[in-house]
């Protein structure tokens, strides 16, 4: 980092219902740390860093921006971890005087994915999804978009500020009947309910099982406006069906 004057800061640990969650902290929490007093300590003349709008945790079905706190029990070690590294590390090294942006991301999907939602999609396209969970719902950022928000944030963010650039919200059932009406591959029509996905939870979590990818689906919301980012960075997501039209191509058999 010695001679940089920008700095992005994009690394994570970012796995639902996977082993390795002892990692999670020390990635997405303590690296985080590194990096940014690193930052701090050459002088770096401002830097942007990867959030995600899971730190706001389940928004339940309500619409939140930048002010918004989690008041619950987090889904996943991941969204757990990265509320650490939002609130604990990242806001107070800027409160200190840190030149730091901090962008939130929602579900972001592209040509070449390897996120959780890259199985749920290559299911779809190969007809093997016969249900989704009902009630769960994202908002759906266009891997191009993301970047094109990241520089935004470092051209003309201002420092200390938080800038959701999570894209349209929509349930996974809407995207998937979006994405029927790009590609023609039927969406599924049966809606498994929040409350079947929680007790099945349960039970897992109780015979000693990884509940984790089970809580994550269950009803869950990630939902944020970018109406700060779209004003003050003149960002733009663009809708679902122009991202499907590009990504889903890319993953029929």
């Amino acid at each position: 980092m010695a001679g940089a004057e920008r700095l992005f800061h994009c690394a994570a640990w970012y796995r639902i219902g996977a082993r390795g969650r002892d990692q999670a902290f020390r990635i997405n929490v303590d690296g985080t740390r590194n990096v940014l007093e690193v930052m701090r300590e050459l002088g770096v003349s401002k830097g942007v860093y990867t959030s995600t709008v899971a730190v706001f945790g389940d928004t339940r079905g309500r619409v939140v921006d930048e002010t918004h706190r989690a008041s619950g029990p987090f889904a996943s070690e991941y969204d757990r971890t990265k509320y650490l590294a939002h609130y604990e590390v990242a806001e107070p090294l800027m409160r200190s005087g840190l030149p730091l942006v901090i962008v939130q991301p929602g579900v972001i999907y592209g040509e070449g994915d390897h996120s959780p939602m890259r199985p749920v999609l290559d299911a779809y396209v190969r007809r093997r999804l016969p249900a989704v969970p009902g009630g769960s719902a994202y908002c759906w950022g266009y891997v191009d978009d993301t970047v094109d928000g990241h520089i935004r944030a470092m051209e003309r963010g201002r420092a200390g500020e938080s800038y959701v650039i999570a894209g349209p919200p929509h349930t996974l059932a809407e995207a998937l009947r979006i994405a029927e009406r790009v590609c023609g591959i039927p969406a599924p029509r049966l809606a498994v309910p929040p409350l079947l996905l929680r007790l099945a939870a349960a039970v897992t979590a109780v015979l000693g099982q990884d509940a984790e990818s089970l809580r994550v689906l269950a009803g869950v919301t990630y939902l944020a406006s970018s109406a700060k980012a779209e004003r003050e960075l003149g960002w733009r997501a663009r809708p679902l069906a122009d991202g499907f039209a590009r990504v889903l191509p890319t993953l029929l058999p």
